[in-house]
């Protein structure tokens, strides 16, 4: 039943702008760019789906299909974890040319901001999570209102973003900005440390928003 109601996001629900945002993960490449920025318009464009579904009244019209409640909300989560994976995928591809093909390339070894590696890809999962239990729960608590939880997501992601800049700038930090495969043990554990988050963070907001949504009275 699962399956269906991702179909029916992907081909009926979902926003053109769901599938042209996914491409900006391809801001990766940017030299002189905060390229988890890249994170962030994805989540847009996921946001563009959700506000899609709400004006042609979708939440009420999937409730009124023949599946238990909270798959309504396992749908959106689905549709969610597809995009974003599919994104980070790209991502991951665009990271893993800059650590060969480009680790000498000029423009970024000039560039002042975070690199592109492992340590920037844990914490693009980060914000990705924080997409997920900041706005998606939020969204669910109403099944209307996204205006406060986007808001709230946005801030959460921007600070991520402040944060993720900042660190390799902090003495002792500087080999979370190497390139190519140097310190590649310390980037490695702050992607294990992203992916853990994501997860979680996915899971348990996934969890609220059924006990959320089934105390809703449509």
């Amino acid at each position: 039943m699962l399956k269906l109601l991702l179909a029916k996001e992907l081909k009926l629900t979902a926003s053109a702008l769901s599938y042209l945002f996914i491409a900006l993960a391809l801001l990766a490449f940017c030299p002189g760019y905060p390229i988890l920025l890249g994170a962030f318009f994805v989540c847009l464009g996921i946001f563009q789906s959700f506000r899609s579904a709400r004006e042609a009244n979708d939440i009420v019209y999937s409730a009124l299909l023949p599946v238990p409640k909270a798959d309504v909300v396992r749908g959106k989560y689905i549709f969610c974890v597809f995009i974003e994976l599919v994104a980070f995928a790209v991502t991951a591809a665009a990271t893993l040319v800059r650590m060969t093909a480009l680790s000498d390339a000029a423009a970024y070894r000039a560039n002042a901001l975070m690199n592109a590696n492992p340590a920037f890809l844990g914490i693009t999962l980060l914000i990705f999570g924080l997409f997920n239990a900041i706005f998606v729960r939020g969204f669910f608590k109403t099944a209307r209102d996204f205006t406060k939880p986007f808001i709230g997501f946005i801030v959460a992601a921007f600070f991520a973003v402040a944060i993720g800049e900042a660190l390799h700038h902090i003495p002792g930090l500087e080999a979370l900005n190497a390139f190519g495969f140097e310190h590649i043990g310390l980037q490695l554990a702050i992607f294990a440390g992203g992916a853990v988050a994501y997860v979680l963070l996915t899971l348990l907001s996934e969890r609220s928003a059924v006990r959320r949504f089934e105390l809703l009275d449509l």
